[in-house]
């Protein structure tokens, strides 16, 4: 098959390892890719979030898969486009994307479809902010509406600094003020062709800077899975009262979502709810939770993209677990420093059950240099997570990026 991955990041990168792995000859072209990415396939230059640039070269080029990885290209309508010309599109339209590009238009799905979240107001100005805040009370969690890349959420116990953020978010769109839920986080992947829904393996993301969930919310500097700690019968509550009722109720609006569900869940003493929904992979879980995905990728992402997944079992899995530690740069995430030389990446390849899934690299005068805030992705399988941490951490002491970060408690609670 010819499959067309958009996107440069190390989620696309583990999509691509993953088609790979496959042995089926499929032509895999990546655009706009990165480094590591274009080690492995063919990459070009190509605005991933143009529409009608990505379904001109779709067409030019036989393309039959186009997997979509971030959320810009999804809420610009690109999976529209190439519907519109016969090509199939593994990510939903513009219109359902507005699950992810609009937190006020998920909570209305949500409330509409009876799904399990936390209380919210949307507010327009600071003064309704304010007093959204004081009327929630510590500790304060405000998010931006829109695309915000990781970085539009703010949970704190500083009025000051809650207000802050919602005064800062402001300048661009409304901001949610919401009800601070407290209990274990899980991510959970759902294939969805509209109508039907099939889960990929939980993980569990670290969204805080540093160990101990101390610092700055980021775009997530690390994961593992299998969760071993999730009570029996979790997927099937989630496909039940979550999954299934969000799709039936964006195909009854007439906006059907086709791809990649993403449920951001947490487990409160008042059962699972919704903290947000993303209509993409989720960056670092897709890392942790393709390596041990044993059915191949390009068959359940055509399946979705084509409206066959009601004749599909659920996908296998393979019973090593996987751990990924994210490498940033200095700075990183209010002022990451970028151009900086890395090493050593062949040496932590070296290592058995480790691979490296890059997100934002390139090569400058014939040398390996970081180009962004999270840099690589280093992941590690294994029999038991004591393992897979122990080659991960080993990969991540050879390899070398001047200031480089990581946090270094990533699955330490599964692993004790």
């Amino acid at each position: 098959m010819r499959i067309l991955v958009l996107g440069s990041g190390a989620r696309e990168h583990a999509i691509v390892t993953a088609l790979l792995r496959e042995k089926a000859g499929h032509e895999i072209i990546a655009a706009p890719g990165n480094a590591g990415i274009a080690a492995d396939v063919e990459v070009i230059a190509l605005d991933p979030a143009n529409p009608a640039v990505v379904t001109e070269f779709a067409l030019e080029n036989d393309i039959e898969l186009v997997v979509i990885g971030p959320e810009a290209p999804l809420v610009a309508g690109v999976a529209d486009e190439l519907r519109q010309h016969g090509i199939a599109a593994f990510g939903p339209g513009r219109a359902a994307a507005a699950l992810e590009g609009s937190k006020t238009f998920a909570k209305r799905i949500m409330e509409e479809a009876g799904v399990p979240t936390g209380r919210a107001e949307r507010a327009g100005s600071l003064a309704e902010a304010i007093a959204a805040i004081d009327e929630y009370g510590a500790p304060y969690v405000v998010k931006a509406d829109g695309l915000a890349a990781g970085k539009g959420v703010l949970v704190t116990s500083d009025r000051d600094a809650a207000i802050a953020h919602a005064e800062f978010w402001l300048g661009q769109g409304s901001v949610l003020v919401e009800e601070f839920l407290a209990g274990q986080e899980v991510s959970l992947f759902l294939l969805s062709d509209g109508h039907t829904v099939l889960p990929l393996s939980p993980a569990q993301d670290y969204k805080r800077l540093g160990d101990d969930d101390d610092g700055p919310n980021t775009g997530g500097m690390g994961a593992y899975s299998p969760l071993p700690w999730l009570p029996e019968g979790f997927v099937d509550e989630v496909i039940e009262t979550i999954a299934l009722p969000t799709i039936r109720q964006l195909a009854s609006e007439q906006t059907p979502f086709i791809g990649l569900l993403y449920c951001g869940l947490i487990l409160t003493e008042s059962g699972t709810r919704v903290i947000e929904f993303n209509a993409r992979f989720g960056d670092p879980e897709t890392q942790v939770v393709l390596p041990r995905l044993i059915t191949p990728l390009s068959t359940l992402l055509f399946a979705a993209a084509s409206g066959g997944l009601g004749g599909l079992p659920r996908p296998e899995f393979s019973d090593d677990v996987a751990v990924t530690v994210v490498l940033a740069s200095e700075g990183y995430p209010e002022s990451p420093i970028t151009g900086r030389v890395i090493t050593g990446v062949d040496t932590a390849l070296v290592i058995h059950g480790v691979s490296v899934d890059h997100a934002a690299t390139a090569v400058s005068k014939g040398r390996l240099v970081a180009t962004g805030g999270r840099v690589l992705s280093v992941v590690a399988t294994g029999s038991d997570f004591g393992e897979a941490r122990s080659r991960a951490y080993r990969a991540l002491e050879a390899i070398d990026l001047e200031g480089g970060q990581y946090r270094t408690d990533i699955a330490l609670r599964v692993a004790e």
